[in-house]
């Protein structure tokens, strides 16, 4: 059963993206860059203090390869 996608901050899902084997790569103005072992790329808009909107999380998602489920258990 997928959830609906929680109110997250750049920062909350960035900490996630490194939990599931994301590294930084570069930062191109207020965008940050992960890739992980495989070559995925996901890129972050990190804005200090602000949350996400949901289709913004969703595309973070989908580049990451990660489910809502996935994405969620990761946040604990």
């Amino acid at each position: 059963m997928t959830c609906k996608l929680p109110r997250v901050s750049a920062a909350d899902v960035i900490r996630v993206l490194e939990r599931a084997g994301f590294y930084l790569v570069r930062q191109s103005g207020s965008h940050k860059i992960y890739k992980n072992a495989e070559g995925r790329r996901a890129t972050v808009p990190y804005h200090s203090g602000k949350e996400l909107h949901p289709k913004i999380l969703k595309s973070i998602l989908v580049d990451a390869d990660l489910t809502i489920d996935e994405f969620l258990d990761l946040m604990k």
